[in-house]
Formats: C-alpha cells, sequence, structure tokens
C-alpha cells in the first residue's frame, strides 16, 4: 500500500508542471437534461434546443471592437447574473453576449439544500 501511494506522488508531482499550465483551462457542460443547481458555467447544448434563459436579450459587458461575437449561454448564482459587471471575468465571458440559464435556484421560495430559515 505505502509503496503505490508513494508511486502514485511520485507521479503526480511528475504531471506539476503540466497540471499548472492547465489553470486557466474553461471547462464547459453539455446539457443532457435540467441544469442542476450549484454546478456553474458555461453551457453548451450541442443540437438541442437552446434552455430557458433570465432575460430574454444577451448581457454585455465591455463589447470588443468589431463584428458581434456569437452568444453563449452560461449557469451562474442568481447573484452573479444580478450583477454580472462584477463577476463576468470569473466566467471568462465580459466581452462576450451572455444568455443566462435558468434553474430551480431561480424559481420563488427556492431553498438550497443545507440552508435553514431565518
Amino acid at each position: 500500500m505505502r509503496k503505490t501511494l508513494a508511486k502514485t506522488c511520485l507521479a503526480l508531482m511528475g504531471t506539476a508542471p503540466l497540471l499548472a499550465g492547465a489553470a486557466d483551462v474553461d471547462m464547459r457542460v453539455i446539457v443532457s437534461g435540467e441544469i442542476a443547481p450549484g454546478v456553474y458555467g458555461r453551457v453548451d447544448f450541442g443540437t438541442a434546443p437552446p434552455p430557458p434563459v433570465l432575460y430574454a436579450k444577451p448581457i454585455v459587458i465591455a463589447p470588443p471592437p468589431g463584428p458581434p461575437a456569437r452568444p453563449i449561454y452560461v449557469h451562474v448564482p442568481p447573484g452573479h447574473a444580478k450583477n454580472w459587471k462584477k463577476h463576468c471575468q470569473r466566467y471568462h465571458a465580459c466581452g462576450q453576449p451572455v444568455y443566462f440559464v435558468k434553474s430551480a435556484e431561480y424559481e420563488p421560495g427556492y431553498k438550497a439544500k443545507g440552508k435553514k430559515d431565518k
């Protein structure tokens, strides 16, 4: 057991430089069902119809010069959608038109698991 653990640690140490370069990886979620509360990021829905969105028009913070970019879909906590200018950088989406994908978190009366009423 200790030898296996030691080998695993050495193997991980050898990949540390590779992992350090991968720290700024853009992770995408491919939707095959309902958007899950608590799972956030860019949403790719492939050839399926677009999921329900929070606002009818995409939100754009600091549009880049040139032709308009294609809109992207993101699933973010409700507070991030309300104050997108503050949070767009976290999702690498400040210069792009963004649609916010709806989930149960946006419904009135929704309570996250583990949160108690005050």
